[in-house]
């Protein structure tokens, strides 16, 4: 099973530190951002130890597959109302692309974006346009569109949203799925069926677009429509089922990150990991964070 989490990278050491971090929480994998996701500051990759980074990871047996970056917050594709800000979405994300390239990873998750009143259509339509722009020199980096849980205005909380991206972008064969699942659950997919929801992905998308999964529990009813993660075991998906869904035999090769929330300012994810390989759910984990056991 390759399984991690979100994970810092932060100075001095960058995305050594990053590997060092997945590797103390007995993970697999990880995921990064290139730099703070709420604004478009970033330092040259040149200075971020990228290749002790990769040295590390070849002596762990992680692969470059298994490193997922992920786009920032301020990428909004879909708005067509104001063009400074679409402007600024492609070419952000065009860089990102770049330095997808130059960390030596594959997989860059985006969110899709939000309509901000213009409508879904319009929206969906805006998407395709900014991809098309930024995805020119995509070589082989994948571009993983996030399903999301639909509040606001945002998109792809549907998979028919995602196909008709794929549908209509001009470079579809790099584009790819992320899927999430406090997203997906809080849009109104019934996790208690997750076979049923997989097929319906697996018909309407294919099960060989999706590059890598978020496992998170959710603080929400099914279908809330809201996006509040919760700490697995502690929401209303419950641990059994993320558990069945980590360990789903059609799933079995596909990088799986946990974004759950901190505990007292403490990453679970050491204790969580440790949860989904024997399978059990330990209901005093959070005290156990708590108290750095």
């Amino acid at each position: 099973m390759k399984i991690g989490s979100h994970v810092s990278m932060a100075s001095p050491e960058y995305l050594l530190g990053a590997v060092k971090e997945a590797l103390s929480y007995k993970a697999n994998a990880l995921m990064i951002y290139t730099g703070p996701p709420q604004n478009t500051r970033r330092k040259p990759v040149s200075e971020m130890k990228v290749e002790e980074a990769h040295a590390l990871m070849r002596e762990y047996a992680i692969d470059a597959d298994s490193l997922i970056i992920h786009a920032p917050y301020i990428i909004n594709l879909a708005n067509s109302a104001k063009a400074e800000t679409f402007e600024l979405a492609v070419e952000f994300l065009t860089k990102e692309i770049e330095r997808v390239k130059e960390i030596g990873a594959h997989v860059l998750v985006l969110h899709p974006g939000s309509h901000v009143g213009m409508g879904e259509d319009a929206g969906l339509d805006q998407i395709v346009h900014g991809l098309d722009e930024a995805m020119k020199q995509i070589g082989d980096v994948q571009i993983a569109l996030e399903t999301m849980a639909g509040k606001g205005s945002e998109l792809g909380y549907r998979f028919e949203q995602m196909r008709y991206l794929m549908d209509h972008a001009k470079y579809k064969d790099n584009l790819k799925i992320c899927m999430d699942t406090c997203h997906i659950h809080d849009a109104g997919y019934d996790l208690n069926h997750f076979d049923d929801v997989l097929e319906e992905f697996d018909q309407i998308i294919g099960l060989d677009r999706l590059a890598c999964m978020h496992i998170n529990d959710s603080k929400n009813s099914k279908g809330a429509r809201k996006d509040r993660h919760a700490n697995l075991g502690f929401g209303e998906i419950g641990f059994s089922l993320l558990n069945g869904i980590v360990h789903h035999p059609k799933l079995q090769n596909v990088v799986k990150i946990l974004e759950t929330p901190y505990v007292d300012e403490k990453p679970p994810y050491r204790y969580e990991i440790a949860m989904l390989n024997k399978g059990c759910f330990d209901e005093a984990v959070l005290e156990h964070i708590r108290k750095g056991d």
